[in-house]
């Protein structure tokens, strides 16, 4: 699958402060992502990131990560703080979300070659491509199996997480080949602040491995 750099995207999730958010943005991030699940230690409320949302007009990239938030309040959220994406990372089920008027981004975890949830239980959903931890919903730091994500890769439109850094991530890019990566840990000094210094680094190494893939 091949892409192009403008076609290359980068999410910076996790930010919980609109200067992390400017920033990221600043420094060539393609979207913001907020996590919008209370057991999260990245956790924002949804009243804080209308509130950011309302003091932020160049924020219109905004995605809001969800765990088994029911679809009319999901809803009701993503109007509210005008978000331009969805991300489900819990045990939804695609047809409780069918009508939902803005675009799903379904995390899944690969096991055994497995998808899960399967991918084509989400046909046409960029899939966010997570590590594999049991009992955790995401946000753990640990790696995605590559090898599997690439395979994906192959097939759907992938966006790569899981224990993504600044030393990793051009390594992660030309192994899978995905159409963007996602990071939340590998870009903080602690849960829900971001490092200035490793969020420039990493968006330089993906933009860096994005355009060698241009090259191939």
């Amino acid at each position: 699958m091949r892409q192009t750099l403008m076609d290359f995207a980068i999410k910076i999730c996790g930010t919980t402060t609109r200067d992390d958010a400017l920033y990221a943005l600043e420094a060539g991030a393609d979207y913001i992502g907020f996590i919008l699940y209370s057991k999260s230690p990245r956790c924002i409320s949804p009243l804080a990131l209308a509130q950011l949302m309302d003091k932020t007009e160049e924020l219109d990239c905004a995605v809001g990560v969800f765990v088994n938030t029911p679809a009319q309040d999901l809803s009701t959220i993503a109007h509210d703080c005008n978000l331009c994406a969805v991300q489900l990372h819990g045990d939804e089920q695609p047809d409780d979300y069918a009508q939902l008027e803005y675009p799903i981004w379904r995390a899944v975890k690969l096991r055994d070659q497995h998808c899960l949830p399967p991918a084509d239980e989400w046909p046409d959903r960029t899939l966010v491509v997570d590590a594999d931890v049991p009992g955790h919903y995401g946000g753990t730091g640990q790696s995605a199996d590559w090898t599997a994500a690439a395979q994906l890769a192959s097939q759907r439109s992938v966006m790569l997480a899981g224990g993504l850094t600044p030393d990793n991530v051009g390594d992660a890019i030309r192994t899978v080949l995905p159409f963007g990566v996602d990071v939340a840990s590998g870009t903080e000094t602690h849960p829900g602040h971001k490092d200035r210094l490793k969020t420039k680094q990493f968006i330089e190494h993906a933009r860096r491995a994005a355009s060698e893939m241009t090259k191939t």
